[in-house]
């Protein structure tokens, strides 16, 4: 393949390190002899259909270098759906701008879009090389041990969960309980998370809804009740995908995007934590919270995991380390490869698009309680090192003050004068 261009984009939710991939991938290839130029699609695969390219190359090093701690999706995202129709005006622009090789940072459908714009360019004689880079704070995509994004994801959920345990626990004469909700549609590693937030027994959570689990209204509010005699509060984290056991999602939202997906936050709609404090509420006649973060799971850079900001970059020049040697058709992914008992250390693999594509992964059993509510250790050691270190917040004692008799004034006699 002779000297040609790149083409990098950015799709689906974002992440507080989806843009250190974008810096790893534009870095590499612009230090490549085999490419030219390399452009970004403003707002994923609608700037290509847009004719809405940008020239990255002539951004500065230090615009680049600030970016790699910077939150949200520099290019914009897109959740366009592909068509038939689409394909065609894709390789006219492909072939405009002598586009060879093709990246996309994202999830399981950003997978499935390079691996069919790739093969249909390469079947009508436009010679591409693609390859993705994963993404999501879901960490549902297939084929790797965890995604960039998700680290960072969780440990915003495990400090909120933290701090707002302790608010609850302390305000428990006034609200009685709290559900935080997480994103998470279908997969449970997010709530999942909130568990690497306790530090000793009875610290929050107190229950984990996950969507890999019915729910089960009974026996949350037996869980509940038994958690507030014993501890005075309690506190609730469910992934925003919690459904009941004839597949309904708790939240009852039916609006679904363009990928058919349920949209748990849309408008009008309620969400699962506001369920569950009216099922609380009714049951038991308690006051208490919801807490509906949304996107910001997917911002916070201010809690981003710097293990996260480091394979996110890392990914981005795997991805173009690949394709610059012919290896196109492939996810970058990320393989434990920590001894038992030894520090965490991961490597880079790969898996073929069109495995990833439209697959999901869900939490496995061996990482969800028995209870169906909760985590098992398994789960702890393998988020912990992806979390990193929690704030330490101290506590009191709460040593009882014990009554004391008044102290008698000594007696004295006048001196002699």
């Amino acid at each position: 393949m002779s000297k040609a261009n790149a083409l990098i984009g950015q799709s689906g939710g974002p992440t507080s390190v989806i843009n250190s991939s974008l810096v790893g991938v534009v870095e590499t290839c612009l230090k490549a002899r085999k490419i030219d130029k390399v452009f970004g699609m403003r707002f994923g695969i609608e700037g290509v259909l847009n004719d809405h390219l940008l020239d990255l190359g002539a951004e500065s090093r230090a615009v680049l270098k600030a970016l790699r701690k910077t939150p949200s999706s520099a290019l914009g995202s897109s959740r366009l759906k592909l068509k038939e129709e689409h394909f065609a005006p894709i390789l006219e622009q492909l072939k405009k701008y002598n586009i060879r090789y093709y990246f996309m940072i994202g999830g399981n459908d950003t997978m499935d879009t390079i691996h069919r714009v790739t093969e249909y360019a390469n079947a009508n004689g436009w010679e591409m090389t693609g390859v993705g880079v994963p993404k999501t704070v879901d960490n549902d995509l297939y084929g790797t041990d965890h995604t960039p994004g998700f680290g960072s994801a969780a440990r915003f959920v495990a400090t909120s969960v933290q701090q707002a345990g302790l608010l609850a626990r302390d305000m428990q004469r006034v609200d009685q309980f709290v559900v935080f909700q997480t994103v998470g549609r279908s997969a449970g590693w997010l709530p999942a998370a909130a568990a690497c937030a306790r530090r000793v027994a009875g610290d929050a959570p107190h229950v984990i809804l996950f969507p890999e689990r019915a729910f089960d209204r009974a026996k949350f509010l037996a869980r509940v009740k038994e958690v507030h005699s014993e501890r005075g509060f309690v506190s609730i984290v469910c992934g925003e995908g919690i459904r009941d056991a004839d597949g309904n999602p708790v939240s009852a939202s039916t609006t679904r995007d363009k990928f058919n997906n349920v949209e748990f936050g849309a408008m009008g709609g309620t969400s699962a934590a506001m369920i569950l404090h009216r099922i609380i509420s009714d049951e038991f006649g308690w006051r208490g919270e919801f807490q509906v973060t949304e996107s910001l799971q997917m911002c916070a850079a201010d809690r981003a995991v710097k293990r996260d900001l480091v394979e996110a970059y890392g990914c981005g020049r795997q991805a173009a380390r690949l394709a610059l040697k012919g290896q196109g058709g492939v996810m970058v992914t990320i393989e434990r490869a920590s001894k038992p008992g030894k520090p965490y250390r991961a490597e880079f693999g790969t898996i073929p698009l069109k495995e990833v594509a439209n697959h999901e992964r869900p939490m496995p059993d061996e990482y969800i309680a028995e209870s169906g509510m909760d985590v098992t250790p398994a789960f702890i050691k393998y988020a912990a090192p992806l979390v990193g270190e929690l704030p330490e917040y101290a506590q009191l004692k709460m040593i009882k003050a014990k009554p004391s008799a008044p102290r008698k004034s000594a007696s004295r006699t006048p001196a002699a004068t």
